[in-house]
């Protein structure tokens, strides 16, 4: 059989899509399946049993990362393919789930093909890559990639008040087995989260690499006191400096311009009362850039920004860095291999940076790394409404069997 006649079936990759949609689904669309929860669980068993019944070995590492292995004719690297399945609070059904099934489709086209590969072909789904519970993100394939500890992991605090080693035991997914020893190609498909190649008609992301990003959240400290009474300039108003400290994040992106992106995506404010003066506020600000220097200078500047604001407002600060990823430039011969896949499948291409974190920027420290886009409609993420035509779908999980296949099989491209 010629390598240049499989294909994925769409149809049966969107069924899964939806099979997994159902767990933890909310009202009117969308799916929560936070990290560890029993929503999670769900999907977890769910996926566990579906790779079961592909014949997958399935091991499950201390911090719940899930292997499903696929032997080869021989013991060589695994070619790993792989996403995460936890979502943010209102999520949709194909980020990550994406890179997860179609792997999953890959091994069902292959077993029903009846093709055996030379390399064993891995499907993985890494723990907490969200960080919408458990912080830092891609905190799965970090400490697989041996990025933190295992100790360091398990003792993590959730936003809901609970140690990560207990929710991981209390779910049944503390395991004891070790992922592949040695991996030599990680691909990862996954939907853009993003405009681009929708607004540009363009069918298939050639991903280069992932921007480096900059989590920090901020603490101000001022005093409460009463709205009406208390004269502007005797106050010490937390709430204002945390409005200057948004401001300059905006302004410090505009002037850097460019790639350069700044977000301040969560301010909290105590006593948060129309009529007294805040005495406390707790913001996070993101920054990002596909260059490490570039990123450097944005964060010594809003260091100035912050410093600038406590000043004017006579409040205190204090910071903390809850993640700090570089930027990461994907293996140039797999990013080759994605785009020759796509383009012999007849699909347009563009080579673009990935603005958001994705567990193969962790694996890419390991193992050569590359990912797959395929566009968003509306560049619609972390959405209940976040959609991806069928059509696409299917174009990027032909792409990842191409490139799987190109990495697992003999250079003359037939499988025996």
């Amino acid at each position: 059989m010629n390598i240049n006649t499989l294909r994925i079936n769409g149809e049966r990759l969107v069924a899964r899509l939806k099979r997994l949609g159902t767990i933890g689904a909310l009202d009117g669309g969308g799916v929560s399946r936070l990290a560890l929860t029993t929503e999670e669980k769900g999907g977890r068993d769910h996926l566990v049993s579906e790779m079961k019944a592909l014949g997958l070995a399935v091991a499950i590492d201390p911090l719940g990362n899930i292997f499903g292995t696929r032997k080869g004719r021989t013991a060589g690297p695994a070619i790993m393919l792989g996403s995460h399945i936890d979502t943010v609070a209102t999520g949709g059904l194909y980020d990550g789930a994406l890179g997860v099934l179609a792997g999953l489709e890959v091994i069902a086209t292959l077993n029903d093909a009846g093709v055996e590969t030379e390399n064993p072909l891995v499907i993985a789904a890494f723990t907490n890559e969200e960080g919408a519970r458990f912080q830092p993100d891609m905190l799965g394939s970090l400490v697989f990639a041996k990025g933190m500890a295992l100790e360091d992991a398990l003792e993590i605090v959730s936003i809901d008040g609970k140690r990560l080693g207990d929710e991981l035991a209390a779910i049944g997914y503390a395991g004891s087995d070790a992922g592949p020893v040695e991996i030599g190609a990680y691909f990862e498909l996954h939907i853009e989260q993003g405009p681009v190649l929708e607004d540009e008609a363009i069918e298939i992301g050639v991903v280069r690499g992932v921007q480096g990003i900059s989590w920090t959240e901020i603490t101000v400290s001022g005093r409460s006191t009463h709205a009406g009474t208390t004269p502007i300039r005797l106050r010490r108003d937390a709430g204002l400096a945390a409005a200057r400290i948004a401001a300059g994040v905006g302004d410090l992106v505009r002037e850097i311009g460019g790639d350069m992106v700044g977000t301040v995506g969560a301010i909290n404010l105590t006593p948060n009362l129309v009529n007294v003066v805040a005495e406390k506020a707790v913001m996070t600000v993101d920054l990002r850039h596909p260059d490490a220097a570039v990123l450097k200078a944005a964060h010594e500047r809003l260091v100035a920004v912050i410093n600038a604001a406590a000043e004017r407002e006579d409040v205190t600060l204090s910071t903390r860095m809850l993640a700090d990823f570089p930027p990461t430039d994907f293996a140039p011969a797999l990013v080759d291999s994605v785009e020759d896949a796509a383009k012999a499948l007849g699909l347009s291409t563009q080579r673009m940076f990935s603005g958001a974190g994705h567990d193969a920027q962790i694996i890419a420290g390991l193992a050569p790394a590359a990912m797959i886009f395929v566009p968003s409609v509306n560049g619609i993420s972390h959405n209940t409404t976040e959609f991806t035509a069928p059509a696409d779908l299917a174009n990027g999980a032909n792409v990842l069997l191409r490139v799987a296949l190109s990495r697992a099989m003999p250079i003359n491209g037939e499988i025996a």
